[in-house]
């Protein structure tokens, strides 16, 4: 697993580069505040059906969550489930709040 930081994230999505985004915070969470990832709790990872995000397996997909742990654990169970380029987004999105301007 790699991780990536705020500002390179910030940075590539101004770029308007296409980046998978994976919101592992719970629904209430995602609602107060997100930045446009597909969400699916840490708890319905390792019953992930779903082809939106199977279809996946080979490309780059960064994970967030507030913190970055439990983004973290999703990237290992991803990893788990075949996935083969997963990134951490490291301080979550308590960092990007207070950092990224």
């Amino acid at each position: 697993m790699q991780s990536i930081n705020t500002s390179d994230l910030k940075k590539r999505l101004e770029a308007g580069e296409k980046i998978n985004l994976l919101d592992v915070r719970e629904p209430d969470e995602n609602m107060a505040f997100n930045i446009g990832g597909i969400l699916l709790p840490l708890g319905q990872i390792l019953t992930l059906q779903t082809d939106e995000i199977n279809n996946l397996k080979q490309e780059e997909v960064i994970c967030y969550c507030k913190s970055g742990q439990r983004s973290m654990q999703a990237c290992l169970m991803l990893e788990t489930l075949g996935f083969t380029n997963v990134k951490n987004l490291t301080g979550g999105m308590t960092e990007w709040q207070g950092s990224v301007k």
